[in-house]
């Protein structure tokens, strides 16, 4: 039983749920112009432990892979009740999430729900290669942005909405990206993913579109509460692409790829992370006064 817990708490993929998908709640916190720091981090562990955490577990649980999967390499087989468990634990952070209102309970819900949709048999969005985009975008990309927003103590207004909607696109950019070194498992499986759908260069294409257009939103919402960083991002996150493209450019879609590909999105999305970590320790003062502090 002790294997199976190690095993369960593997398929929880904790360090690709804080390196990798925290960057929309950190952008939420940024957005709110106002910080309560302890609500704010207790719910950073709610929505990317019990909530991303869970989902992941529960749609590793109906894929059964027994190939590389994205942040782990060797996935260990897994049993019914992790699948209760991983239920469990989305249920336990929705209930949490009443404490902060409805919208904010509305929200988390609302996730669970396209989590659910994304891998159980009954619906299996994962197998569709549009209703997929949709479930990630929401529930990974706009709610964690929303979420972190609501969790600081401010609200959701225009500006956090124009962000939100860039930074899904530019999550969303990545996503099929981690489909091509899966290609032959999914075929096997039936499910018609965006990279089984339209291919490597399908996967190169739509990345050039969605990190552009994400790019634009995310910066022209930033830019109506915080104008330098907005600008900085914006040049960096160009030339952030650029790299990215062409590393992306040389991926064939085989599943030897599956190391290039983690250190790609690994890579992209810590940077992401690092650069919204700063500016909230500047923003709320979580370094005490500085000279960045001064100049943004």
């Amino acid at each position: 039983m002790i294997k199976e817990i190690g095993h369960f708490l593997l398929h929880l993929r904790l360090h690709y749920q804080l390196f990798i998908l925290s960057g929309g709640f950190l952008l939420g916190g940024l957005m709110a112009d106002q910080m309560n720091t302890a609500q704010f981090w207790l719910q950073f562990l709610n929505v990317h432990v019990l909530l991303f955490g869970g989902a992941t577990a529960f749609n590793s649980y109906w894929d059964k892979d027994e190939g590389p999967i994205g942040g782990l390499k060797n996935p260990p087989k897994m049993t019914d009740w992790m699948r209760v468990a991983s239920l469990v634990m989305m249920f336990v952070g929705w209930a949490w999430s009443l404490v902060f209102g409805f919208v904010y309970f509305a929200i988390y819900g609302v996730s669970i729900l396209l989590f659910w949709l994304y891998s159980t048999p009954l619906a299996r969005w994962k197998s569709h290669p549009y209703l997929s985009l949709l479930a990630i975008a929401v529930s990974t990309g706009l709610n964690s942005v929303l979420l972190g927003a609501i969790a600081a103590g401010g609200s959701v207004n225009t500006p956090v909405i124009i962000s939100a909607f860039g930074a899904s696109m530019i999550l969303l950019s990545l996503y099929p990206v981690s489909q091509i070194y899966q290609m032959e498992q999914d075929k096997r499986r039936g499910d018609r993913t965006f990279a089984v759908e339209y291919g490597v260069d399908g996967v190169k294409f739509f990345f050039v579109i969605s990190y552009l257009f994400g790019m634009i939103f995310f910066s022209a919402g930033l830019l109506q509460i915080y104008p330098y960083p907005a600008v900085i991002f914006f040049i960096l996150g160009l030339i952030s692409g650029v790299i990215l493209l062409r590393l992306l450019l040389k991926l064939k879609g085989m599943e030897s790829e599956y190391s290039s590909v983690m250190k790609m999105k690994f890579l992209a999305s810590l940077s992401f992370v690092i650069f919204l970590m700063i500016l909230n320790a500047i923003r709320y003062e979580w370094i005490g006064e500085t000279v960045l502090k001064n100049y943004f």
